[in-house]
């Protein structure tokens, strides 16, 4: 597995539609009575799902993903193509990116700031949790433009010379949609669409998410990917979780 899928892999994982109405700008008053987005409340989170690869020469792969969380703490999560082999294993921390293919030894092991200056991709762990979720990308605040659309909200945020054009269901709060654009320094583009909310201890939880991302990686030309993600379990607990993450 080249680095390249490494990277795709964890950018899609990153991410585990609105009535045609003339859009209204909102008031702060407004904004604050009417514009409710909701993020997911736990301590620890499990889940289990399937995943598929499509790449641009057609190649696809898939295999089974399981992610357990501590919130605001450790992302850790797993990818297996079947017969219980582990193909790729990853360890995000609120400091490192830790992700290592275990049938090709190759790694990525780097802090955010060497992540972004390699990649041209500005992460940060809130950010990659609140894409997981299907959160806002960024905490609003009344300098992003928020305008309602029917039964959504369109929200629309730059942070970092990063774009974000969010879709927010105006029911239960959650994202639906997201298209951002890469910085100004390296092409690349993503897209996400979150559907199939189901409840899990009473809160909406996205069971599957479609991520179309293009990336200009250093030994790669413009190359797009396309990610579908489908969650089988998720389960909230206050019990702590093993992150084993042997390197």
């Amino acid at each position: 597995m080249s680095k390249a899928k490494i990277l795709t892999y964890f950018l899609g994982m990153v991410m585990l539609w609105s009535c045609a109405r003339k859009p209204m700008s909102y008031t702060a008053d407004k904004t604050m009575d009417e514009f409710n987005p909701n993020y997911l409340d736990f301590n620890y989170l499990t889940a289990k799902g399937r995943i598929t690869l499509e790449e641009q020469d057609g190649k696809i792969t898939k295999g089974v993903l399981n992610i357990r969380v501590k919130k605001d703490s450790v992302i850790w999560f797993n990818m297996s193509p079947g017969l219980g082999i582990e193909a790729l294993r990853g360890f995000i921390s609120t400091d490192k990116i830790k992700i290592r293919d275990r049938i090709n030894g190759q790694r990525i092991d780097m802090d955010y700031a060497e992540f972004q200056k390699k990649y041209g991709v500005p992460l940060s762990f809130s950010l990659f949790q609140n894409l997981l979720f299907a959160n806002l990308p960024h905490e609003f605040s009344y300098r992003d433009r928020l305008v309602r659309v029917g039964k959504s909200f369109i929200l629309n945020q730059e942070r970092e010379n990063i774009k974000y054009e969010t879709n927010i269901d105006a029911g239960h709060g959650k994202v639906t949609q997201l298209e951002s654009e890469a910085s100004q320094t390296r092409s690349g583009s993503l897209e996400a669409s979150y559907m199939d909310f189901r409840e899990v201890s009473n809160q909406p939880f996205p069971y599957q998410a479609i991520i179309k991302m293009v990336l200009s990686l250093p030994d790669r030309p413009k190359t797009n990917f396309f990610l579908n993600v489908e969650m089988i379990k998720v389960e909230l607990t206050d019990a702590p979780l093993n992150f084993p993450y042997n390197f």
